[in-house]
């Protein structure tokens, strides 16, 4: 087993990771929302939500923490490596790992709720990845998804060994875009196609991959990915479709700077600083949509940045929670912040999870505090408020 810090080292560094019609009128309404000056931000760790993914056997650790609605009150989560073993006196012993697993997450009160977690089995009865590429070439993490006309779309990134020995022997050579008709049975009797999405680049300097973050907004599914020149940092790019269109790639757009195109090789760069795996989703209490992600992938620093569409344009970054495991340990490292809608229940809070990972494999054997979902809220204190007009 190749070492998993430089797994997800390679994660966070390289991969990458809206008029009505009436008979014979047309109706232009335009919304006032509020922009955010000046806001305050408070973040805070929720133990009762890390307590009800931790487990002393079988599934126990894994990054990635991509979750969907299925039905209400019901939640899949997506998970990319994952640990199966056992924990024995704050050590992971008899630690197998896996490329990916999923959960079904039943209730959303932690105190009430249970968890329910899948993956794959091999010929000989031992854990194996849930999702494997169809092609047979590497295998997949997976990153965000969506339900669109009843379906379940998954975005899963395609990964290889490069051959190297280093912390950078990995590569991402695709996504495919996986397409599950029968959604909510369990995901190991799901019916999948596989499918590769055809607008990506992977090479040596520049990479552009989709399906960081997803958003289903007036009746089209919003696609975000990133968009790297090498050493120029992860930037947002975004695509849409109908809803009903998703699984048709003839049928995407590409936002460019003022407009959308069908050209995906005229999208624009929309925000930097950006990390492998993050989210875009709607705050009620802001009547803006609100960008979550790691800073530039790898930081013990969660970034929030809002807007008034989907697309932007965003606003500066505002630090709204500093991850403590990374914290006088140098060895330490935390990625993979992003926002689940499903989870919050308030309209002024955002529910996040992160992952937080070591360098020393070993450490992650003997400190099973670290390498489970972490999650934490994020609530907005204040802010001043200015009024502008929107066009929907």
């Amino acid at each position: 087993m190749r070492l998993l810090a430089a797994s997800k080292l390679f994660r966070s560094l390289g991969r990458c990771s809206f008029t009505g019609f009436f008979p014979g009128v047309v109706c232009v309404v335009l919304l006032v929302q509020v922009q955010l000056r000046g806001a305050e931000w408070n973040g805070e760790s929720l133990p009762a939500y890390d307590q009800l993914f931790q487990r002393t056997n079988g599934w126990i650790g894994a990054d990635g923490n991509f979750a969907v609605t299925l039905t209400n009150g019901l939640t899949l989560w997506l998970f990319s490596d994952t640990f199966f073993g056992d924990i024995r006196a704050g050590h992971r012993e008899r630690a197998t790992m896996i490329h990916n697993s999923a959960a079904w997450q039943h209730g959303l009160d932690p105190a009430s709720a249970h968890v329910e977690f899948f993956y794959g089995n091999s010929a000989d009865g031992k854990p194996a990845p849930l999702l494997s590429p169809a092609d047979g070439r590497g295998y997949f993490w997976l990153f965000d998804s969506v339900m669109a006309s009843g379906k379940l779309f998954l975005f899963l990134a395609q990964i290889e060994p490069t051959g190297n020995q280093g912390a950078f022997g990995f590569r991402q050579i695709g996504t495919w875009l996986g397409e599950v008709s029968n959604p909510l049975s369990p995901p190991p009797q799901w019916q999948i196609s596989q499918k590769q999405i055809p607008f990506e680049r992977h090479g040596t300097n520049e990479n552009s991959s989709f399906g960081s973050a997803t958003l289903m907004v007036d009746g089209f599914a919003y696609v975000f990915g990133t968009h790297e020149i090498r050493g120029a940092g992860k930037k947002m790019i975004l695509a849409r479709a109908p809803a009903a269109d998703l699984g048709r790639f003839a049928a995407w757009q590409f936002r460019a700077h003022d407009h959308w195109t069908t050209n995906a090789a005229d999208m624009a760069d929309l925000c930097s600083g950006m990390a492998s795996e993050y989210s875009v989703s709607w705050l009620p209490a802001a009547q803006q949509y609100a960008l979550i992600c790691t800073a530039n992938g790898l930081s013990e620093k969660i970034m929030l940045r809002t807007a008034p569409q989907p697309w932007g344009p965003w606003s500066a970054a505002t630090v709204v929670y500093r991850c403590p495991e990374m914290m006088g340990d140098r060895k330490v490292f935390c990625y993979s912040a992003k926002a689940h809608s499903m989870l919050a229940t308030a309209p002024d809070e955002l529910i996040v999870t992160y992952a937080a990972n070591s360098f020393s494999f070993s450490q992650l054997m003997t400190n099973t505090q670290l390498y489970w979902p972490r999650f934490v809220r994020v609530k907005l204190k204040s802010a001043r408020a200015v009024k502008f007009q929107k066009h929907p």
